[in-house]
């Protein structure tokens, strides 16, 4: 996808794109840094939009590892469609509050990793919160939900749903960006 495409996307779309261009190789790095995603049997990726950190996970997850996709935004989605082919991918053009109804449908109770990139602050309240709770239900115990932001807005709503939050910063993307390590006890 075009970056005047993406930019298209985040004008008309405001509550599916939450910034002006795709994020940079140095937040995806810092977001995936740490991650025992070779091992993990189940990695759930959340508003993937032009797959940036899909193709880094992708590098990442193991050879049985299943990775559900999952982006509301219907042209991000057939790009994604178009450009994905790994049978280790289950793709989804659908909501992040249904997490455990995809992962059920795959027959899979709980994943070991939840990586989202969900504009949160731009959406109403009561949504951010159905997103957060969703991912929680459907990460395993000891599991662990990364989101990034570009504020630090959902941080009190994440330490009251997840038992560890940590917050690291990315200052090489447009725009800078806070990463929170979410974990389940």
């Amino acid at each position: 996808m075009k970056d005047s495409s993406f930019l298209k996307e985040f004008l008309f779309r405001k509550t599916q794109v939450g910034a002006i261009a795709p994020s940079s190789k140095y937040l995806t790095k810092k977001m995936m840094t740490g991650l025992s995603l070779a091992t993990a049997k189940v990695v759930v990726e959340l508003g993937p939009g032009t797959g940036v950190f899909t193709e880094e996970l992708l590098n990442l997850i193991g050879p049985k590892t299943q990775l559900l996709i999952i982006e509301i935004n219907t042209r991000f989605y057939n790009d994604l469609k178009e450009k994905i082919s790994d049978p280790r991918v289950t793709l989804i053009n659908g909501s992040a509050t249904d997490i455990e109804i995809y992962l059920k449908k795959m027959n899979v109770i709980e994943a070991d990793f939840i990586i989202s990139s969900i504009p949160l602050a731009v959406l109403p309240s009561s949504l951010r919160n159905r997103v957060i709770l969703s991912a929680s239900q459907a990460l395993r115990k000891k599991g662990t939900f990364i989101q990034f932001q570009y504020t630090l807005q959902s941080q009190k709503l994440l330490e009251k749903v997840f038992s560890g939050v940590r917050i690291k910063h990315c200052l090489l993307n447009i725009p800078p960006a806070f990463i929170y390590t979410c974990t389940k006890e």
